[in-house]
């Protein structure tokens, strides 16, 4: 007869944040190893349609996923010499926008010193002493910047190994994935693996169309504007679109300090109002219509999920936390057991005039007589 431990509530919660702790220690030491393999399943399962309609169309199995990707790395490859012919324009004309925000620099430390009755020397002291601060920890930022492109090269150069492969061992892959749980529960696996693949790939599908009409709507509305940079600045604000809340204020500070460098101070509002009219269609038309409901995720958990994923592997981690938030609350809505946690990270607020009072109103007993 089996007999099962019951573990009291502390208990519990002392080996979940054991577990948590350890989770944590792996994904942060092992992050050369574990960043290549998100990237490569997040491509392996948005090209995966496309490599199975290849193959049934009788074309080998290797040769439709080499030319899957090859058509992929060809198009990420434009996206790239795209943003480089952008910014070296930029590079050019840098010296240009250096000493012009110098000069704007120059009047808000003026501005501050007039308003708050700083004296001027006072304030150029301090930005001396900060920038010998930076000066001396630049050698471990130059280290610290090394060992990130090392990571960075690596990271190119194992994630199209590593898709290939996801890709060409996909059966053996799933058929593991049945293996490992018994005949009863496998039935439920098939069914998670499947609906969670189904909508995975849809929700990629919208995020990569979302980027695109974003990236579109940005460049069009800075080019009518006459913002220098405009094509450079839409892609640049549609990846940090991706970013949730943080994104959009990075986004739109970045489009204002262009502005305030390379036009008048009145563009300034013209650029906010721009950025806010896309960001009304974005919520309102493009997210619910595109992406759908199915993975919305709350404010809170998101932020969180962003803070949380710059912390762990930086910005790779704050791009990747949305979705990977969404992976997880998706898995864990077709668990039942884990179904409560997946309406946590959910946004699916209920209406306040519909819940029920915890405590409930004690009729009142009339008093006996005597």
């Amino acid at each position: 007869m089996d007999t099962f431990l019951k573990f009291p509530f502390y208990a519990k919660a002392a080996l979940l944040l054991v577990g948590m702790y350890v989770l944590v220690c792996i994904l942060s030491q092992a992050q050369d190893i574990i960043l290549p393999l998100i990237y490569s399943m997040i491509i392996a399962i948005s090209i995966s349609p496309v490599v199975n309609f290849l193959i049934r169309k009788k074309i080998n199995r290797t040769l439709a996923i080499t030319i899957v990707l090859v058509v992929t790395l060809l198009i990420l490859i434009g996206l790239v010499v795209l943003l480089s012919s952008q910014a070296s324009r930029l590079s050019e004309s840098w010296p240009e926008l250096e000493s012009k925000f110098r000069a704007m620099f120059r009047q808000a430390v003026m501005w501050v010193s007039e308003c708050f009755n700083i004296k001027v020397t006072k304030i150029d002291s301090w930005i001396t002493n900060a920038k010998a601060q930076m000066f001396n920890n630049s050698s471990a930022a130059i280290g610290e910047t090394l060992s990130t492109m090392g990571g960075v090269l690596a990271t190119i150069f194992l994630t199209p190994v590593y898709t290939f492969m996801l890709l060409f061992y996909k059966p053996h892959l799933v058929e593991f994935t049945h293996k490992v749980f018994d005949g009863k529960s496998g039935n439920k696996v098939d069914e998670i693996l499947k609906e969670t693949k189904t909508i995975i790939q849809s929700y990629l599908v919208g995020l990569f169309i979302e980027f695109a009409i974003i990236a579109v709507l940005n460049s069009l509305g800075l080019l009518i504007l006459g913002i220098q940079y405009a094509i450079l600045l839409g892609i640049v604000g549609a990846f940090l679109n991706i970013i949730p809340y943080l994104g959009g204020i990075v986004g739109v500070a970045l489009f204002v300090a262009i502005a305030l460098v390379t036009k008048s101070s009145e563009y300034v509002f013209y650029v906010i109002a721009l950025y806010s009219f896309i960001q009304l269609v974005d919520n309102n038309y493009i997210v619910p219509k595109i992406i759908g409901s199915k993975v919305k995720l709350n404010a809170l958990m998101s932020i969180i999920a962003v803070i949380s994923g710059a912390a762990l592997w930086g910005i790779p981690g704050m791009f990747l936390s949305i979705p990977l938030l969404a992976v997880v609350k998706l898995i864990l809505d077709r668990i039942e057991p884990l179904e409560h946690w997946g309406f946590l990270l959910g946004d699916t607020m209920p209406p306040m005039l519909k819940l029920k009072p915890i405590f409930k109103k004690t009729s009142s007993v009339p008093a006996t007589k005597t």
